[in-house]
């Protein structure tokens, strides 16, 4: 992904970067035996993972033997830096990622286990092998002789670089400027000392916030509350899971459980409670040892001080370094077009609400935690939408080959389904990728897949979640083609009855595969800007909503769908539904996204207390008022203790971004097969080939030939069709 500078790493040495422990879990290596004597113990003679036979020792005691060597490896390169015409890739350079290769390896193997089977790898041990990886992998970017040969070389007029290299070296540049590795001895020791205070705040709120989380819980025994709860959802609540019908139901502040509950549960005060224990969490209404307020205004008051030391205004203007956005004035402009076009048709849609409810015996005003209740009742209403009826036409194996069948269309690459690979659970499978546009035989890229919710076997944290696991990065000094492993929580067939997805599932699948491709197809050969890597945080997700976006193209739904047992085509009524559910509440939806984007820069970038912030800034975005109890800004927990801070913006820019790509396809004819197959390469070429090794911004005009705009977001969501019914009704009501 981007390089980051959120969560950076403290130091204590010059030259090599200390990460302090984060989880106070203490890792003991177990002896490392002769069979780790290999460059990766956990790979068989094919390269790839012995998954039949990993343990958690021997992850731990291959984790522990390459960060070793590879802080070794750093500590010896640095000691040539004095060695007279030194080739900065050749003597340096390439031996750092020969040598980081297998441990990302190993690191990627825990991640996928840790996502995949809780049972192989539970979170405290992935997290000792996380955290030894982290501190680790910092030397890279805390080297000071590193960053400043890497410095000189590109100020080097008489270095002969290609543009990789090139791009290889602004990365660490960048990297290690935003480190403060430029800075003198006692400046440079403040800001170490910055770094290592917001370390440790970021760990103090994550336990306030979880013990927060965990100490809420709501048990229900009256079957009338549940009556139209999904099974899946009843399954995943029920005190006895084998049982989901029977109850009691336990309910939770997991994001996985609150969302469903708040869209099903019929009983207001239900619901009002739940939202009650949610925005509150955190806040002075709780016992103090949780209460978080003080610890958030002194995590983001020493940001801004950290920012400032880099001579920076503060730590928004400093995010913008990693971001598409480029600068504040631009992100702000593009967030303000989106925010006008978006309030006035969440105020019709509020409106609108208001009325459906009131003719179904609603005789109250609408509060925030009636929304999703009444807001997924209407979607059934307009739209015929019976989540069920429509999980009968997905089955997964149908929507699987649709969907390997759409990128070959568009990308010229094949997936084929292979035996050779160990797996980690009998329902996980192996693929290959070819590449059509060459005559080999070899597979370019190789993709595990891991569909089915197993309990608390895998992890899961949104109602509607998937996970990529990054396994090994291309590079041409390691030898090394990508391989990842994707896994989802879909419902498991039973019996003959397959998989059956719902709608969002899909979505989620058509996200993860768009992720996932970005890694898979690049041609980039230096690991640190191969696919994702160096990918700025707001255009990291650009190609999961690309690839979403084909999901409301009737061919599409066509080619992976159809009823399991009937074979029927999906009908056409539904496929209508599907496209014109897309811009239902997308007017609150959106104003949603932007009121955080908008909360969690002035956050970053004034000193103002958070409280007088959100009074001011909720009625710019809302057309409901701000709850006296809504304290949501103690909760915004992927800001204070995720990566998210002055970042939050990111899946916004992501999606218009996607939708403008989209766009360049929408303007072919669909029975133009010849250009979509043009501008499929087109797509494959920039945005899917050349990972960080260029801005995205110049990426996006190779392939657009102009800048971003935000209108086709706007209107792919139906929002300005929406806008200007409404500005017309205003004018004929003036008259």
């Amino acid at each position: 992904m981007a390089v980051s500078f959120c969560g950076r790493i403290a130091s204590t040495q010059r030259n090599l970067l200390k990460i302090p422990k984060r989880h106070g879990y203490i890792v003991l290596l177990p002896e490392i035996g002769e069979e780790s004597s290999e460059k990766n113990p956990l790979l068989k003679d094919d390269n790839l993972p012995e998954f039949n036979t990993i343990t958690i020792e021997k992850c731990i005691a291959a984790i522990g033997k390459q960060t070793v060597e590879f802080e070794e490896k750093m500590k010896s390169l640095e000691n040539v830096e004095t060695k007279r015409d030194l080739d900065i890739f050749k003597d340096w350079l390439d031996p750092i990622e020969d040598t980081y290769l297998p441990l990302e390896t190993t690191w990627g193997i825990a991640k996928t286990l840790y996502f995949g089977n809780q049972s192989l790898m539970p979170t405290k041990c992935y997290m000792g092998i996380h955290e030894r990886a982290t501190r680790a992998v910092a030397s890279k970017y805390g080297s000071a002789p590193l960053f400043k040969a890497c410095k000189e070389a590109l100020d080097n007029k008489n270095i002969k670089l290609t543009h990789l290299q090139r791009r290889v070296l602004i990365k660490y540049v960048l990297e290690g400027t935003l480190n403060g590795l430029q800075l003198q001895d006692k400046e440079f020791d403040k800001y170490t000392g910055d770094l290592s205070y917001i370390l440790s705040k970021n760990k103090e709120y994550k336990a306030k916030y979880e013990s927060s989380t965990g100490a809420y819980s709501m048990t229900v025994h009256n079957k009338d509350v549940v009556r139209d709860f999904p099974e899946d959802f009843l399954r995943s609540i029920a005190t006895d899971p084998k049982r989901p019908f029977l109850g009691p139901w336990k309910i939770t502040l997991k994001p996985y459980i609150l969302k469903p509950f708040m869209e099903h549960c019929p009983d207001r005060e239900l619901r009002a409670a739940i939202w009650d224990a949610d925005v509150t969490r955190c806040s002075i209404y709780q016992e103090r040892s949780v209460q978080a307020s003080v610890t958030l205004e002194e995590l983001r008051g020493r940001r801004i001080e950290q920012a400032q030391r880099l001579g920076y205004k503060h730590y928004a203007e400093m995010s913008m370094e990693t971001k598409m956005a480029g600068n504040l004035e631009n992100l702000h402009n593009t967030l303000e077009t989106l925010r006008n076009t978006a309030l006035p048709v969440q105020e019709q849609e509020i409106a609108s609400l208001t009325e459906f409810a009131n003719e179904r015996g609603f005789n109250d005003r609408l509060r925030v935690w009636d929304v999703a209740y009444w807001s997924r009742k209407q979607r059934r209403s307009m739209y015929n939408y019976d989540e069920n009826e429509w999980r009968s036409y997905f089955p997964l194996p149908t929507v699987l080959s649709g969907l390997f069948e759409h990128i070959e269309t568009l990308f010229n690459v094949k997936i084929v389904e292979s035996k050779k690979a160990d797996i980690w659970h009998k329902d996980v499978r192996f693929f290959d990728v070819f590449d059509l546009n060459g005559s080999s035989a070899t597979p370019i890229a190789n993709f595990y897949l891991d569909p089915y919710a197993r309990g608390t076997e895998k992890y899961r944290k949104e109602q509607d979640s998937g996970w990529m696991s990054t396994i090994k990065s291309k590079s041409k000094v390691g030898d090394s083609t990508p391989l990842i492993a994707l896994i989802f929580n879909f419902p498991p067939p039973v019996g003959d009855k397959p998989s059956l997805l719902s709608f969002k599932d899909v979505q989620v699948l058509f996200q993860k595969f768009g992720h996932a491709l970005q890694h898979l197809l690049t041609t980039v050969e230096y690991s640190d800007i191969a696919g994702l890597s160096f990918v700025e945080w707001d255009a990291v997700f650009i190609c999961d909503f690309f690839m979403e976006n084909w999901l409301y193209e009737p061919f599409v739904l066509r080619s992976i769908s159809e009823h399991y047992e009937t074979k029927q085509p999906l009908p056409v009524e539904t496929m209508e539904g599907i496209r014109k559910m897309r811009s239902h509440f997308a007017g609150y939806k959106l104003c949603k996204e932007l009121y955080l984007s908008h909360m969690d820069l002035e956050l970053h970038s004034s000193e103002t207390f958070w409280v007088p912030m959100m009074k001011r800034l909720w009625p710019q975005y809302f057309a409901l008022p701000l709850e006296k109890r809504d304290v949501h800004v103690c909760s915004f927990e992927a800001i204070w203790s995720g990566n998210w801070a002055a970042a939050y913006f990111s899946k916004v820019w992501s999606e218009m971004i996607a939708a403008d790509l989209y766009t360049a396809f929408q303007e072919i004819e669909i029975d133009d097969k010849l250009r979509q197959k043009e501008m499929g390469a087109r797509f494959r070429d920039t945005f899917l080939s050349l990972g960080g090794s260029y801005p995205a911004a110049e990426v996006f005009r190779k392939f657009r030939g102009r800048d971003p705009s935000p209108q086709a977001l706007l209107d792919n969501l139906g929002l300005t069709s929406r806008a200007m019914k409404e500005a017309k009704k205003m004018q004929l009501g003036d008259r």
